[in-house]
């Protein structure tokens, strides 16, 4: 590019219009406007009734608690590993008006500052990027209806980073988040929100008239909007290669659990749906 502008400088006025800059750049103007890349689903946050019950329930999934975080020798937040990028995070209820269930998702970026300008850009309203309790970047956002959305960079020297390799459990029932459900009152909106101002794509639904979206850069990983209805739960999608052989290690358990074509499902203490989904190894 240095080159080209060096051979123009003598026959043009700068500095340039921008209509002209585009024209002569177009890759450029591409760059301001295509969507960053997500890596993909970092953690999704529950809120729970008993920290130590829906611990043990997890456990018993195969997930380890990678780490802790308490204040003042209180539980504050439980961090169950399902991979090195991946967990779910517990908080337990502090009090009663606090709504069990779903918290948040956390999306993962390899480059948190850029995502957060990317967004300003496009009119929402990021905070800026800090540093975390467990030494990632962080930034939230609100979504639509007031939703939040927060995105994480793992750090060098962060609690997750310095877990790489650690509390793998051997009897995961599963090695990746696939999905995470989105409750919205008007998902038409939602819909909108996620494909116009996050670059989210349409992706393959696993029944018909859902609305599933791929995340920008990993369409393997999705989220799913779903109409809120009274009573209903949180849902978190996980990958298993073979679903026979999930149910088996499920009953071996004693996880009660229910099949439905090609997903099964099974619920933790609260009532969060936790649906195994055949899909191919990567």
């Amino acid at each position: 590019m240095r080159s080209l502008i060096k051979c123009l400088a003598p026959f043009v006025l700068w500095p340039l219009p921008a209509v002209l800059l585009v024209a002569l750049f177009p890759s450029a103007a591409k760059a301001q406007t295509q969507t960053p890349e997500l890596t993909g689903i970092a953690h999704a946050a529950i809120r729970v009734a008993d920290l130590d019950k829906s611990r043990a329930f997890y456990e018993k999934l195969g997930f380890e608690e990678a780490f802790a975080m308490s204040q003042a020798g209180t539980p504050t937040q439980s961090f169950l590993k399902i991979n090195d990028r991946q967990f779910i995070e517990l908080y337990p209820q502090r009090q009663p008006s606090h709504p069990l269930g779903f918290m948040h998702v956390c999306f993962e970026s390899n480059d948190l500052q850029e995502l957060n300008r990317f967004y300003l850009g496009k009119g929402l309203s990021p905070i800026p990027v800090r540093k975390a309790g467990a030494g990632n970047l962080l930034f939230t956002m609100p979504g639509p209806e007031q939703q939040n959305i927060e995105y994480t960079q793992y750090m060098p020297g962060s609690k997750h980073t310095n877990d790489r390799g650690l509390h793998l459990g051997a009897n995961r029932i599963s090695d990746r988040i696939f999905a995470v459900g989105l409750e919205m009152q008007d998902t038409a909106a939602a819909l909108t929100f996620y494909k116009e101002k996050l670059g989210f794509t349409p992706a393959p639904s696993l029944e018909p008239g859902q609305i599933w979206l791929g995340l920008p850069g990993q369409p393997d990983q999705r989220v799913k909007i779903v109409q809120h209805e009274p009573g209903s739960v949180f849902q978190l999608f996980f990958s298993v290669p073979n679903l026979r052989r999930a149910a088996a290690e499920l009953k071996a358990r004693r996880i009660p659990a229910q099949r439905n074509k090609s997903m099964l499902s099974i619920q933790d203490p609260d009532g969060n749906l936790i649906v195994l989904v055949k899909m191919k190894p990567r």
